[in-house]
């Protein structure tokens, strides 16, 4: 009997053993071959935890909700989602109907889910929205607080197939633009006036701390739609989300999220589709995108501010979106300063005369930053204005944006590729002499009806791999 104990034992300490040694030689070797990229994706769609609810529901009819899409009901979205949080988290339902509401507030556990005919209405009250800790063009601020808003919950959603309308037209929102298509006028106060935008900027290059970046009222900085700030595991499925203030769906400082089924249709000014910033573990599939401006815009950080937080986005994962209109379809900056690696589109659908390009980064010598290893392959693309492919170190808006911060740009393919119309450019790519964009490659494209073959400068190793530019094939640039 005792013998036989020990030799259990000896069994045990062994596999202990071949597990630890397993494991360590795990961590020492890399499982993914760098020949085959996409292997990395499905390990990392493999590793993002699902969000998990009790079945609890909590409808907010029941904590004195009106769906006449005129009474103020944030109160009542507040009451549901605490006690829906306090009682181990569930579903907090908003049946059928129009709600007007100012901002909703998630806590963990809390799945806020739409049935199929509601409608949120947002508030045009910008005192409906608290002064919280978020984010502004890429700068952390205390500003107006997002429509829907979470910060260091876990296990959070948004569902449904129901409406998110933020109500943002011409005459409100979009008006604090400063831009002349949104309804603003001379002698109108917008974001650009000396006191707002600039002085912001101004205060993160110093090293201001974000606790005493305090904007709100009368500061004309509009406010996001859907913030999840540093938070861990979520998901956002299904809903529609119409008439933005500002950037549309904003991960940041966010690990393990799904986007899955979104529909965005919002054309006012930075009305980005989806912007992952300062974030890892991001899957957005199945969505479409009609927006003002970028469809999808990865982020990580403006100028000081991103090496303040040095945190860069990677792991991003776009799958089996549609992309209409937009600046860009899928694009990586401006605000990127902490840098970007490590993100994979594929099987996805881009075509709208007013969509400019398909795939774009863009940054310059103030923000800097890395991006580097970028895979996109089996690409629809109908039409777009000006390229197919953007990869530019000289992005330039709101005046003079050069400095000592040489960005790197690298490693970027595309494989399986078909655009009917390709506009100005197949590709257009710059970099500085001392530090050129560098590995590009193209295999398996095919691109008609562009007016010129490639704009390049500063370019290291650009190869064209079987790939055909309005019927002729092109050969590799290896200088």
């Amino acid at each position: 009997m005792i013998t036989n104990k020990i030799v259990a034992t000896k069994k045990i300490l062994f596999l202990a053993f071949l597990g630890l040694l397993v494991s360590s030689c795990a961590r020492h070797s890399s499982p993914v071959s760098s020949e085959n990229p996409w292997q990395k994706m499905d390990l990392v769609i493999r590793s993002i935890p699902q969000v998990h609810f009790s079945d609890k529901i909590y409808n907010i009819n029941d904590f004195g909700a009106v769906a006449d899409g005129k009474t103020l009901n944030t109160l009542a979205f507040q009451k549901a989602i605490q006690e829906c949080a306090a009682n181990g988290g569930g579903r907090v339902l908003v049946p059928n109907g129009k709600y007007l509401t100012g901002a909703i507030h998630l806590e963990s556990n809390v799945n806020l889910h739409l049935e199929d005919h509601a409608e949120i209405l947002f508030s045009l009250n910008p005192k409906d929205y608290p002064i919280v800790h978020t984010s502004w063009e890429g700068t952390e601020v205390m500003n107006y607080s997002p429509l829907i808003y979470a910060k260091n919950k876990t296990n959070i959603a948004v569902t449904g197939k129901g409406t998110l309308n933020g109500q943002a037209d011409s005459t409100n929102w979009w008006i604090w633009s400063g831009g002349k298509n949104y309804g603003w006028k001379k002698g109108i106060p917008s974001q650009n006036d000396p006191t707002n935008r600039e002085v912001l900027v101004d205060m993160a290059e110093r090293g201001v701390p974000v606790s005493e970046r305090v904007f709100g009222d009368g500061r004309y900085l509009r406010p996001n739609f859907i913030e999840f700030f540093e938070c861990n595991t979520a998901l956002v499925k299904d809903i529609i989300i119409i008439n933005s203030p500002f950037w549309i769906l904003h991960p940041i400082k966010t690990n393990n999220m799904i986007i899955d089924g979104v529909t965005v249709n919002s054309h006012g000014p930075n009305n980005d589709g989806c912007d992952p910033e300062y974030s890892q573990n991001i899957v957005i599939r199945n969505c479409t995108f009609n927006t003002g401006d970028d469809c999808i815009a990865i982020k990580a950080g403006r100028d000081g501010d991103g090496r303040r937080v040095a945190i860069p986005s990677k792991n991003i994962i776009v799958q089996n979106c549609k992309m209409i209109d937009g600046h860009g379809g899928v694009v990586i900056g401006s605000e990127i300063s902490a840098g970007v690696n490590n993100v994979f589109v594929e099987n996805c659908v881009m075509d709208s005369p007013n969509l400019d390009r398909a795939i774009r980064i863009k940054t310059n010598s103030r923000r800097g930053g890395i991006i580097e290893n970028i895979y996109v392959r089996n690409l629809e693309v109908g039409t777009v204005k000006e390229c197919v492919l953007k990869l530019n170190m000289f992005y330039n808006v709101y005046g003079s944006q050069t400095g000592n911060f040489i960005p790197t740009i690298r490693n970027v393919s595309l494989e399986n590729v078909t655009v009917k119309n390709g506009g100005k450019y197949s590709v257009w790519a710059e970099g500085y002499a001392e530090s050129p964009v560098e590995n590009i490659t193209l295999k398996n494209v095919k691109i008609q009806k562009v007016d010129s073959l490639y704009l390049l400068k500063n370019v290291k190793n650009i190869n064209f791999i079987n790939t055909y530019i309005n019927e002729k094939k092109v050969e590799s640039i290896t200088n």
